[in-house]
């Protein structure tokens, strides 16, 4: 590899290292795995395989980390990631901007990991200047009124932008951007992840904003330019929220900042010259340094009238709709569920009135006659699944439900069911990795109850984590749930995508990961088109 980064990235990686080896002891030690030393971030990601074959599973890992299982997945991703990047490394090597990116997001991850999990000591400084603080601070200022500058321009009128919204977000955000904004500008009321939305979001950004970014010298942390200028964003979005708090940024996030706005900022600068936009980020930079304090005060109290910006950015927007649209499989099983329901109740009051004609009028005579009274009906009292429950000690509620789940117990998970109690896919995720085939056999029985929406994006990616870690195939229950759930079209277009993404990615550089990566998106692209 080549780069044309500055002197320091060489110096900058070499401390990321550094920091990667002293936590990643630490953290084996947590997961009873002891060395020494620490190695590479591919001998790190090697031995935390290790430590889950020994532990049980993923699931013991995470709860030694104080993680859940997105937690875990993301922080595994990348350090497969940097992997991927960095397969060797030896001091003094040349280092490519993307490297250096990847390795300060992973310490990023390993401080996030310290927060959760107490008993870790290790240090992530890396010895950055305190009075870059104000600077961080100007730089976050000045991306969020630089999307505001993008989105404005996109839209100038007004009120086309107010009814764009309305039918982006629904009316109820409108109202509340309008209540908490500036006079006149509706941007000034959004959160930064839901302004952010409007740049990123796959129709918004192929529309308005792909043109600006189409330097391919930036922005290639990932084969997709939307999705590097997404993954920057919501790591920007990260620390504004601790700015917005009151806390300072760390030396890792300063330093990561200092690689993000100049990937960012670069291709609309080089727009503006060429007059391709109106947007100047260099006078926007400029103009973020004027009453920093007074803004990040004003900030504060928009934050406090808006619930905070706590929730990571989605990819795409999720426009309002009155209810989730049932697939085709869904409407059948309703439809036939309806008929024989109806064939039922037809059928009970036949044999009901014949029994009341036959027997009714004999019965109350010879009662009368011999002075007894014949009762209706002697059936064995019938104890309903929520009772059964509750002399068992388990209320009805989900995390006893999501608990039965993990544990394969099949009789508490169709209690729960039988109760009419709704479910998520995402609470299989343990199910599938431990293949608990009876527990998850059963809730494909009660498809028609998983109300999660969107439920596959998450879904896909836990289970082609679990494949490439584990190196095996897509099981038949894995397929299974593919395709009772993920075989909407754009569930399919967005995996169609990701296979010929890992195709490409192992033609251009063949290897044993790239071609089982390949592989695993292929197979379930296959399950569900």
């Amino acid at each position: 590899m080549t780069s044309n980064a500055p002197v320091n990235t060489g110096e900058q990686f070499e401390k990321c290292i550094a920091v990667i080896r002293q936590a990643s002891v630490e953290i084996l030690l947590l997961l009873n795995v002891r060395f020494d030393e620490g190695k590479d971030p591919r001998w790190f990601l090697e031995q935390l395989d290790i430590a889950r074959l020994s532990m049980g599973g993923w699931g013991a890992v995470a709860k030694r980390l104080k993680l859940n299982d997105a937690e875990l997945t993301r922080f595994t991703l990348q350090l497969r990631h940097l992997q991927q990047l960095v397969p060797r490394y030896e001091s003094g090597q040349t280092v490519t901007e993307n490297q250096l990116i990847a390795a300060l997001r992973f310490v990023n991850a390993l401080e996030y990991l310290r927060t959760r999990q107490p008993l870790l000591s290790y240090s992530t400084s890396l010895n950055v200047e305190e009075s870059q603080q104000q600077h961080g601070q100007q730089q976050l200022r000045a991306l969020e009124m630089m999307i505001a500058s993008l989105v404005a321009q996109a839209w100038p009128d007004t009120e086309r932008l107010r009814n764009h919204l309305k039918t982006q977000f629904g009316a109820d955000h409108v109202r509340r951007w309008l209540r908490l904004g500036d006079r006149n500008d509706i941007l000034s009321g959004m959160r930064f992840s839901e302004l952010a939305l409007l740049l990123v979001d796959k129709k918004e950004f192929g529309h308005h904003y792909a043109h600006l970014f189409n330097d391919s010298e930036v922005l290639s942390l990932y084969l997709e330019t939307r999705k590097t200028l997404h993954t920057f964003l919501e790591d920007v979005r990260y620390m504004r929220a601790l700015v917005v708090a009151g806390q300072p940024l760390t030396s890792n996030q300063l330093s990561l900042l200092d690689s993000y706005y100049p990937q960012i900022s670069g291709p609309i600068q080089r727009a503006w010259e060429e007059g391709r936009t109106t947007t100047n980020p260099a006078e926007i930079l400029r103009e973020a340094g004027n009453n920093l304090d007074a803004f990040w005060e004003q900030a504060r109290k928009k934050d406090r009238a808006a619930g905070g910006d706590t929730m990571p950015m989605r990819d795409s927007i999720d426009r309002p709709t009155k209810h989730r649209v049932r697939s085709r499989e869904e409407r059948e099983q309703l439809f036939v569920r309806a008929l024989w329901g109806s064939v039922g109740v037809l059928a009970l009051v036949v044999v009901m009135g014949g029994v009341w004609l036959f027997f009714g009028d004999a019965q109350a005579p010879m009662a009368h006659r011999i002075g007894i009274t014949v009762p209706i009906s002697q059936d064995k009292e019938k104890v309903s699944p929520k009772e059964e429950l509750s002399r068992m000690g388990l209320p009805r509620d989900e995390n006893n439900f999501r608990a039965a789940i993990d544990r394969n117990d099949t009789r508490v998970v169709s209690l729960f069911l039988r109760t009419g109690m709704n479910w998520k896919l995402s609470w299989t995720e343990q199910a599938v990795v431990a293949n608990h085939t009876e527990v998850l056999d059963l809730l494909l029985r009660y498809r028609i109850q998983m109300d999660e929406n969107r439920p596959c994006r998450r879904f896909i990616s836990t289970l082609s984590h679990e494949m490439v870690m584990n190196n095996k195939g897509l099981s038949s229950i894995g397929k299974s749930y593919l395709h009772a759930f993920c075989t909407l079209q754009p569930v399919v277009e967005r995996q169609r995508y990701e296979m010929e993404q890992a195709q490409l990615r192992n033609q251009a550089e063949p290897g044993d990961e790239n071609r089982k990566w390949a592989d695993i998106q292929t197979a379930i692209y296959d399950a569900i088109n």
